[in-house]
């Protein structure tokens, strides 16, 4: 059977794959189980879809029956949640969202107590647990939990965020585009409490418009904004605002290896960069590789997914972490990829060095990256076709040392993805080209 914990927890259309039942037995583990079999504290933040309001009813059921209490946050960011579990002494924590994906979508995913997402055998435990058709002693009487508001829950995350960064970020003109999503209030809140004066988009919402053809998953508008206002830069966030994206102030899109670039170079600056190393993904792009390389700063790639850069930051003790999309880490600060603070080191970068973004973002340059997926009949069977691996080795032969190939199963679709990035686009067009052939004649169509 389909394991029913994604890289980054459980995510379906709400009320078909994610039904309110699903929710209540989630809720119910989470209280039985991160809240040391009942009587804990979990926190419960969720982002702006209609689907919220009736997963967050259940989910807190199923705490409450699970015999801990809900300390109900409302609607902030994903990396709101991960900071007051841990700064509340909560047990745990549970996220309502479906990120970057549309409003039908909607997921759910947990905290432990430290703010970290729970480890593979602690989920296949919970998922056990939820499907198991055995029944369990659930608490009566005092034993049965509590909803309880956290008061000021955006408030206490804003300063938080703010905390992050030394000065302020007065004199700055900064677009924000929150997607429609849970960001809307504390990001402005945040950058207008730090002195900038701050041009509003998406910042609202109605349930149904998240990530609807804004925010990080379209830089359309906010590209718009920046070139036609006076404005330093641009920033964009996904439905929960666990990740950012920025335009420059000539409306060019900084990516999430280009902010890490940019933050790794300042914190070496500083002392701040334990080991003058970074974590990234086997996706980063090879322009950030080379322009690490080039100043001195190692980088350790992982599988993707921010939940395998952060354990190897834990495990390496790195500072900075993060993935091409937008999800940065700063172990400091928080422990989840953090849209918010992201964008606040982006403006004290910009503050700090008296220097545009757009002249920032030339401390790498991005090489030609080209990408096609590939759907198959059985991903898994790439590992063990010898003819795609023969194919992988000429691409990589042809490509020398200035270029790269990757070619690797998607985790959640029926799909291969095959990559190449060299100095010229064209070469790398051409190895994909004839890399995709192979895939498809391997592992059918």
């Amino acid at each position: 059977m389909t394991r029913l914990f994604g890289t980054d927890g459980i995510r379906g259309i709400a009320n078909d794959d994610l039904t309110p039942e699903l929710a209540f037995r989630l809720g119910e583990a989470a209280g039985h189980f991160l809240g040391d079999k009942g009587m804990g504290r979990i926190v419960v933040g969720r982002d702006t879809r209609r689907s919220g309001d009736m997963l967050e009813a259940a989910i807190v059921a199923g705490i409450c029956s699970g015999g801990a209490d809900a300390l109900v946050a409302g609607v902030v960011p994903t990396p709101a949640v991960a900071y007051l579990t841990h700064a509340l002494k909560a047990d745990g924590g549970v996220v309502i969202s479906a990120s970057h994906n549309p409003a039908p979508y909607n997921g759910i995913k947990l905290f432990n107590r430290e703010g970290f997402k729970l480890p593979d055998e602690l989920e296949d435990e919970i998922e056990e647990f939820i499907i198991s058709v055995r029944d369990w002693e659930r608490p009566t009487g005092a034993h049965v939990g509590r909803t309880v508001a956290i008061e000021g829950a955006a408030e206490r995350y804003v300063g938080h965020a703010i905390d992050s960064i030394e000065g302020d970020l007065t004199g700055l003109t900064i677009a924000v585009d929150c997607g429609h999503g849970a960001a809307g209030v504390a990001t402005p809140q945040a950058l207008k409490e730090l002195g900038a004066r701050v041009i509003t988009l998406n910042c609202e919402w109605n349930g149904m418009d998240i990530n609807d053809g804004c925010g990080s998953t379209d830089l359309g508008p906010l590209t718009e904004i920046v070139r036609t206002h006076q404005v330093d830069f641009g920033i964009a966030h996904d439905g929960d605002a666990d990740r950012v994206l920025a335009v420059d102030d000539k409306g060019n899109e900084v990516d999430g290896d280009v902010i890490m670039a940019i933050c790794a170079l300042q914190m070496k600056e500083q002392g701040a960069l334990p080991g003058d190393t970074v974590v990234s993904t086997v996706m980063c792009n090879l322009g950030f590789e080379v322009a690490m390389r080039e100043n001195g700063i190692t980088v350790i790639k992982t599988r993707v997914g921010d939940r395998y850069v952060i354990e190897q930051m834990r495990a390496s003790g790195s500072a900075l972490g993060g993935e091409q999309s937008g999800h940065v880490i700063f172990m400091e600060h928080n422990t989840t990829g953090d849209g918010l603070i992201t964008a606040l080191q982006i403006g004290a970068a910009v503050k700090r060095s008296g220097r545009a973004l757009s002249e920032l973002r030339t401390v790498m340059t991005r090489y030609p990256q080209v990408l096609v997926n590939v759907p198959v009949k059985d991903k898994g069977l790439l590992g063990a076709s010898s003819a795609v691996s023969a194919a992988i080795h000429a691409a990589e032969e042809e490509l020398g040392g200035d270029g790269r190939v990757l070619v690797r199963a998607s985790g959640t679709e029926p799909l291969v993805r095959v990559m190449a990035e060299a100095p010229d686009g064209d070469a790398a067009a051409t190895v994909v080209e004839r890399l995709v052939e192979v895939v498809r004649a391997e592992l059918g169509g």
